[in-house]
């Protein structure tokens, strides 16, 4: 029996899981079950963040993972920042860094290319140590969209992950009134993620979850905040706007434990 064009376009789909988590140190997040976890969740694409490890100490077990290629992106300072992405299919290039030196030394973006879109995994740095570093996150900021967007230019579908390290709106952390002079929430961080939003980039969560509050994915655990849900949503997943139809779901997995930030989840079909 022959079959028509759009039979086989439906035959070729794939519905795809990926998964992003600032897991705070691979090595500290193995003892608290991370690959029980990463087994039982079987992610097609997973994008980790601030992996706090150097070449030299990865382990077999770490980059041999059966039926995962992998690829890390370490920092300069050991012990510090650092991306990995797990993937079951094999991309067709990977590129570390965002051929800046200031930035790719601190090991914060990994950029695969597969036939179906870029996947980025991203550590956005932190503002709250001073001025300078505060500038050098907003310098990265735009120095990242520059980069995500001559993807877009070229035609190709993005999607990007990582800990952004900013609360978008108020209805993304708990105590919005307490933090607007804080690094995370500051008047120039969100007017970055305005512009986001405003070039077409999609926050997928809220596509999902418009006005849905109290939905946040890390907690200072220093003042036990976890256990009262005081957090704050600075993990995403953005795409680029022409994978609008390809969303099939979005969530927060604010019920798996062994960092202080939680994983977050999309699905997609390609």
């Amino acid at each position: 029996m022959l079959l028509d064009g759009n039979v086989y376009q439906a035959m070729e789909k794939k519905r795809l899981k990926l998964y992003s988590w600032n897991i705070n140190g691979i090595r500290a997040a193995i003892k608290k079950g991370f690959w029980e976890w990463f087994d039982e969740t079987s992610p097609d694409i997973l994008g980790l963040q601030e992996t706090k490890i150097s070449g030299d100490q990865l382990t077999l077990d770490m980059v041999s993972r059966a039926g995962y290629h992998s690829y890390w992106a370490h920092a300069e300072k050991r012990g510090y920042s650092g991306v990995a992405v797990f993937t079951k299919e094999k991309p067709l290039a990977v590129h570390y860094g965002l051929g800046i030196e200031r930035f790719d030394s601190e090991g914060r973006v990994l950029v695969l290319e597969f036939p179906e879109f870029v996947f980025y995994t991203i550590y956005y740095p932190n503002g709250q140590r001073g001025e300078d570093r505060l500038q050098y996150k907003m310098d990265f900021y735009d120095a990242f969209l520059d980069h995500v967007n001559g993807y877009r230019k070229a035609g190709k579908r993005v999607i990007f992950c990582g800990d952004v390290n900013t609360a978008h709106r108020p209805i993304d952390l708990a105590r919005p009134k307490a933090n607007e002079k804080t690094s995370g929430f500051l008047p120039i961080e969100r007017a970055w993620m305005d512009k986001l939003v405003d070039e077409g980039y999609l926050d997928t969560f809220r596509e999902f979850h418009p006005d849905e509050p109290d939905r946040y994915s890390w907690w200072n655990m220093r003042s036990r905040a976890r256990e009262r849900n005081v957090g704050w949503r600075i993990d995403y997943f953005f795409t680029s706007p022409n994978m609008k139809d390809n969303l099939l779901s979005a969530d927060i997995l604010d019920d798996v434990m062994g960092s202080d930030h939680c994983p977050v989840m999309l699905e997609v079909e390609t």
